[in-house]
């Protein structure tokens, strides 16, 4: 199974604060385990929303905003990663080893082609 493990952002990495060596060389060490593990199937940190758009879609053409987007930094996206996991338990496990001091991770399964209807 595939799982996103989702950074959620903070005022820092909004205000486009990067993290330190320190934190880099940790994160960087988790990411060999994972991969080592044969888990790591993609990772990244995103850019501040204030260099990001979103575009909306309803009744009529698709409606293009740009960021910042306003609203609590953590209801948005700083990075993640996407690993291969045995179950909802192992990704809990890896998300669980995160070298993070604080914040917040969600982990959420991707849709398989096996989950959705052969026709």
């Amino acid at each position: 199974m595939r799982f996103m493990m989702i950074v959620k952002a903070s005022e820092d990495s909004e205000a486009g604060v990067m993290p330190t060596r320190e934190m880099i060389a940790e994160m960087g060490q988790y990411n060999d385990r994972l991969a080592e593990a044969g888990m790591m199937l993609a990772g990244d940190g995103l850019h501040p929303t204030s260099r990001g758009a979103r575009v909306t879609y309803s009744d009529g053409p698709p409606v293009v905003t740009e960021g910042p987007f306003g609203g609590r930094a953590k209801d948005l996206i700083a990075g993640f990663w996407i690993i291969r996991a045995g179950s909802m338990d192992e990704a809990l496990e890896w998300a669980r080893k995160i070298p993070f001091q604080e914040g917040e991770v969600e982990v959420r399964p991707l849709f398989e082609a096996s989950d959705f209807p052969a026709e």
